[in-house]
């Protein structure tokens, strides 16, 4: 684990030095309105994979995502600069149901720097940690059920045709979430996100998880995970998304189908 992160560390220092003479021509991945309404704000994450999007200065979002089995996720974020936001999120599956809950064993914590702004030639890049995982936790295992990405690098480039704005992402994780049957790599993602209109956008991402095709007894068959999103824009400040999850039903054990989840993000300034 410690030699992964020191080359986690190596590859982000390299690209910064590497690059940082590089004039910042402000594009898609950073945002100059004063107050710029949810639609015009980037997406911090696809799905479950992380983008090089933050929240502006003095922003802050409330999230809930409501998951299989009654689960419920609930997440802040607070963009602390422009380039800067850190967060924590809780949550256990079976609230909404009639049995005990199965509560995640801690809070988890985010955090997010862009080290680049998007410019004509060149991609976003931002490097992150964020500890928590999707889905139910397995305590016999020591991990959720979609394992976090602990430390990561995104790439994000965005696009405009006409009316249509979108993005496609990029990058590299290696989570703390091993078992002993899982080899300690690290993995890699990709996605693709799209707004149609003022109020409409779909979000795709599949993750490749290397590091979650060894298990003896977990989930994973070596085909990664497809994941699909459609997203209202309900109001400048609310969006409401329908996912659908694992459409490669990449599970060993107990996903006769692909899952369904629920995701409300709120988005305000103090």
């Amino acid at each position: 684990m410690l030699r992964a992160f020191k080359i986690f560390l190596l590859i982000a220092g390299i690209t910064c030095v590497s690059m940082s003479n590089i004039a910042a021509q402000k594009v898609g991945y950073s945002v100059d309105e004063a107050t710029p309404s949810l639609y015009d704000i980037p997406p911090r994450d696809l799905i479950d994979a992380p983008t090089a999007g933050t929240l502006p200065r003095g922003c802050f979002d409330i999230e809930m995502r409501v998951y299989n089995n009654g689960g419920i996720l609930g997440r802040t974020s607070i963009g602390l600069s422009d380039r800067f936001m850190l967060g924590m999120s809780y949550g256990a599956e079976g609230i909404i149901a009639e049995r005990s809950t199965n509560r995640n064993p801690r809070i988890e914590f985010n955090v997010k720097l862009r080290l680049l702004d998007e410019t004509y030639y060149l991609p976003a890049l931002a490097i992150g940690f964020n500890s928590q995982g999707y889905g139910a936790y397995i305590d016999d295992m020591e991990r959720y059920t979609y394992k976090s990405k602990g430390f990561y690098i995104a790439l994000s480039r965005s696009y405009d045709f006409h009316n249509i704005s979108t993005g496609g992402h990029a990058g590299v994780n290696y989570s703390l979430e091993n078992e002993k049957d899982d080899e300690e790599e690290p993995t890699f993602f990709f996605g693709f996100d799209a707004r149609f209109s003022y109020n409409l956008g779909v979000l795709l991402e599949y993750d490749m998880a290397l590091n979650d095709d060894r298990s003896s007894v977990g989930y994973a068959k070596g085909r990664g995970y497809l994941n699909f999103g459609l997203k209202w824009f309900y109001s400048e400040n609310l969006e409401l998304e329908v996912i659908l999850k694992n459409l490669l039903l990449n599970r060993q054990e107990g996903a006769s189908t692909f899952g369904r989840e629920l995701r409300f993000t709120y988005i305000e300034y103090f």
